[in-house]
């Protein structure tokens, strides 16, 4: 919202006069949003002092399973008690598509000291956020997502089913029946979404009146394909809007008989969905300070003439953390189906100016101006916590800024290959689990910059999203082994 327009305590009554409910809603650690529909003199009631919400949300994987491990946030010994809920006003939003019920998002804390929670994605990143504003410092962020999109099977009568009921026909039949928006490969394609149409531009103008406005939208090269930028802004209020963007999607997807995927490999031998991020620090007016000025003559890497030492050392940090946070990059089991050599995501540390195939691209003079200075981080898929996400990329740049680290690997030379390990970069985990073995190591960066706290409890997550995949039987392994073992 403008300044204009902020929201206090005092505005609310007459902000809501003509409403009767309120709709909030706080973020788990899978990016998923839970919420409720209030009463306006209950949200009014609380809306200083917060209210209390069951905290099972931090205690339950996404399809509402208990942790096989029970963790510190929510367990038996506690009673799955509540944590404290405070809606942050300045999320004030009106949802279009819901006859425009107020809509406001919570941050978590603990209901003794009242601090922040410490695994509330929200409060995550306004932590970090926060050691660079003690400096003088912010930082802006951009979001892109690509996904997938499936219609809804249709019913035995003929029409199109709801896409609520994907799930139960997945249950009862093969993945591939579910059939995808458009066939075949086509990027860019300026014909294809008139196919689709009011789906198209219903989730450009609805993301438009939801303050999670999208500056490029096109198809991927991909069947059913679509890849949406949003729009560049301040740090915390971008990851708001990111996991904002998705529930516009989804919603709007359920009007209309789609089923979308942010899966981050949804189909075998096809590109995978990715959710790149851009980070950039600015001064208090704005000002870009990843951008040098005047071209370094003698640079460490040609790739960073036009990169400030700040810049330089932002990108250090980001080279020597990167491997110790991969939970919170590729967060699922499926995500390390997408992190594969030869589909155009990065499988290595590895950086460069412009250069699409490394983890790390510097976007910078002379291909970019100055004021568009800044890293895109391209190892995340669709399906990640966006506040996690940007979070971290925080804290392991400027991690690297306080102990001012020097670029540790030479940039990846284009047309380079980046599979495997190799003198200029390490390759990232391969699985889920070696992932998280790394991230909750004694000694990893990820507990230097985050904490035990949190830690402890993402990294306990991970282990129980390992155990489900540990206990699996999968399609593959019926069709392989039922009759020929």
């Amino acid at each position: 919202m403008s300044d204009a327009e902020e929201v206090t305590l005092e505005r609310l009554p007459e902000l809501l006069k003509n409403d009767n409910a309120v709709k909030v809603a706080g973020i788990d650690v899978d990016g998923i949003l839970r919420g409720k529909l209030m009463a306006k003199n209950n949200f009014l009631s609380i809306a200083e002092e917060g209210f209390g919400f069951c905290s099972v949300i931090f205690g339950w994987d996404m399809h509402d399973q208990t942790y096989f491990r029970e963790l510190g946030i929510s367990n038996k010994e506690n009673g799955y008690r509540d944590v404290m809920a405070i809606p942050d006003l300045s999320s004030f939003r009106r949802i279009p598509w819901e006859k425009n019920v107020p809509f406001f998002l919570v941050s978590f804390h603990d209901p003794d000291t009242g601090a922040s929670l410490s695994a509330c994605p929200r409060s995550i990143l306004k932590r970090t956020v926060g050691k660079l504003r003690k400096q003088g410092y912010g930082a802006m962020a951009g979001a892109e997502y690509e996904f997938y999109q499936f219609r809804a099977p249709k019913s035995h009568d003929g029409p199109e089913r709801n896409s609520s009921s994907t799930a139960t026909f997945l249950r009862d039949n093969p993945v591939n029946s579910l059939p995808p928006l458009t066939e075949g490969m086509f990027g860019y394609s300026i014909t294809r979404p008139v196919h689709n149409q009011d789906y198209y531009y219903g989730i450009f103008d609805a993301c438009a009146q939801f303050d999670c406005g999208i500056e490029g939208w096109h198809t991927e090269s991909g069947p059913g394909v679509f890849e949406a930028a949003l729009e560049f802004g301040e740090i915390t209020a971008m990851a708001d809007r990111a996991s904002l963007f998705k529930l516009v999607v989804k919603s709007l997807g359920s009007k209309h008989g789609i089923t979308p995927c942010f899966m981050a490999k949804p189909r075998e031998g096809l590109p995978g969905n990715s959710g790149h991020m851009h980070v950039s620090i600015v001064d208090d007016a704005g000002k870009n300070l990843f951008y040098r000025g005047e071209e370094d003559p003698s640079p460490p890497y040609p790739d960073v003439r036009f990169l400030s030492d700040l810049g330089r050392h932002f990108l250090a940090g980001l080279i020597d953390g990167l491997p110790d946070i991969m939970p919170i990059l590729a967060p699922n089991v499926n995500s390390y189906k997408r992190l594969v050599e030869n589909f155009w995501a990065p499988v290595t540390v590895s950086w460069g100016l412009e250069h699409r195939a490394a983890s790390i691209r510097l976007i910078s003079p002379p291909t970019s101006s100055g004021k568009a200075t800044r890293f895109e981080v391209r190892v995340p898929g669709a399906d990640t916590n966006p506040h996690f996400v940007l979070a971290a990329i925080l804290a392991l740049g400027w991690r690297g800024i306080e102990k001012k680290m020097e670029i540790s690997i030479p940039p990846l030379g284009k047309g380079e290959d980046v599979g495997g390990a190799t003198d200029k970069g390490v390759r990232l985990a391969k699985s889920l689990k070696e992932a998280t073995q790394r991230f909750m190591a004694k000694d990893s960066v990820a507990r230097e910059v985050f904490g035990d706290g949190f830690v402890d409890h993402f990294g306990g997550t991970r282990e129980h999203e390992v155990r489900l995949w540990d206990e699996a039987v999968t399609d593959w392994e019926i069709k392989r082994y039922i009759e020929t073992v």
